[in-house]
Formats: structure tokens, C-alpha cells, sequence
């Protein structure tokens, strides 16, 4: 099996939102933006896109002259616009570069999946980011963070300076990524004799999880579980 590459978080800042899950996924245009309506997925972002937090993205980041680099996903339906879209919008609004060279090479189905599902379906990437250029990133939802660590890994193996990430929608908690004070500690305590286990599954420790991945294996009750349920989502 492929393996990401991750990296741990240091000092990375919380993931910038822009809308509320609910506004987005009723909105009429999201379902062709999903499936890889452009058009649609434009619609979509010009509507959703805060002007607040554009304004924290170029407080925070624009004396580092960064691009912008997103998630182009295949979902069930087709190739997942909205990424593309957002990046594109933004990077007219704050003139910003947008780099396209970097893909998702693998299709993992992250949309209504279980948490385990999700841990076991590791986005994988391709494509050539710029050493020494600044970099933010950009996806439509994020919901345990681990798409956006694996971009982040990918692009970091090869030099490069990631330095924030903002999506359009979703999990509130998830936005934070990088795992609070002694989270990993605890999960070491509760969990750590499956890290060597882990690290050969997954090519990183857990010292590179997100917060919300973290989270979730320590509400975890057993080892045990989390080995059966990661394996049973092979299925």
C-alpha cells in the first residue's frame, strides 16, 4: 500500500472557514460543483466565500507572497470542482498565485464516510511543488484534517513552505489541526503500544496526527477496535 507523507504540525495556525456546513450543502449549486461543475462550483464559492476571512488570509500571509495550492478530489460523482473554484477566486481577490501542479493521484470517497473509513482512505498526492515558495492551502470541507496533512506532507517533502490552509466548509473542531497540549501523550498512554503497528500501516506516527484524528482514537475504548475497524474499512 502507497504511504502519505506527514510531517508534525509545530506552530501551523487553525484552518480558515468560510461558510457554515449547512449553507453550503443546501445551496442549489453544490451538488454539479461536487460532481465537477465548474460553472456550478463557482456559483457556489462566490456566494459562500467570507470577505472576513479573506481579509485574515491576507493579514496572515500575504508578506510571505504565497500561492495557493488545492485538493482536486474524485468523489463518486466525478471530480470535485469546488476546490479549483476557490483557489481560482482567491487568487484574483488577494492577487495570489495559483500552482495547479500538485494532484490527488488516489480516490478515497472521504464524503459521508465513517471516521475509521476515513483514516484508513489516506489521500494520496503527485505532482511538483516549488522549493523554498510559500504555500496555502485550499479544499471545499475538511472534516478530520487528514487530506490537508497529507498536501501538506507531500509539498513539504519537496521543500517547500506550507503555511496555512483555509476550505470553504466544516467541522468547526476540525480546524484546529494542529493536537492540543498533551493529546498525543494521551493517546500514547492509551494506545501507544499500536504506534509501531500504526507507523508500518501508515508511514507516520502519531505524533503527525490532526487534532480531530487524534480525538477520535482516543475515544477509542480498545487497541483492539481501532486495529479490527481500520481493517474491517478495507472492505
Amino acid at each position: 500500500m502507497d504511504k502519505p507523507t506527514r510531517y508534525p504540525w509545530g506552530g501551523f495556525p487553525d484552518v480558515l472557514m468560510h461558510a457554515p456546513e449547512l449553507f453550503v450543502k443546501k445551496h442549489r449549486a453544490y451538488a454539479a460543483a461536487k460532481a465537477g461543475n465548474l460553472a456550478a462550483a463557482v456559483e457556489l464559492v462566490l456566494e459562500a466565500l467570507s470577505l472576513q476571512v479573506l481579509e485574515q488570509l491576507w493579514r496572515l500571509f500575504d508578506h510571505h507572497h504565497p500561492a495557493l495550492a488545492s485538493v482536486h478530489a474524485e468523489e463518486a460523482q466525478g471530480t470535485n470542482a469546488i476546490g479549483e473554484a476557490m483557489a481560482t477566486v482567491i487568487a484574483t481577490k488577494l492577487n495570489w498565485r495559483y500552482e495547479r501542479e500538485v494532484i490527488q493521484i488516489n480516490k478515497v470517497s472521504h464524503t459521508g464516510a465513517s471516521g475509521f473509513a476515513r483514516l484508513r482512505g489516506q489521500a494520496l498526492f503527485g505532482g511538483s511543488a516549488r522549493s523554498g515558495l510559500h504555500y496555502v492551502l485550499v479544499d471545499d470541507f475538511i472534516g478530520q484534517g487528514g487530506t490537508l496533512a497529507n498536501l501538506r506532507g507531500h509539498m513539504m517533502a519537496q521543500g517547500a513552505h506550507v503555511i496555512g490552509a483555509t476550505v470553504l466548509t466544516g467541522k468547526d473542531y476540525s480546524a484546529r489541526l494542529t493536537p492540543a497540549r498533551g493529546q498525543i501523550d494521551e493517546l500514547r498512554r492509551k494506545h501507544g503500544h499500536i504506534e509501531n503497528w500504526w507507523y508500518r500501516r501508515f508511514g507516520f506516527g502519531f505524533d503527525c496526527l490532526t487534532a480531530s484524528e487524534a480525538r477520535y482514537l482516543c475515544r477509542t475504548p480498545t487497541s483492539e477496535r481501532i486495529i479490527t475497524n481500520l481493517e474491517a474499512a478495507d472492505s
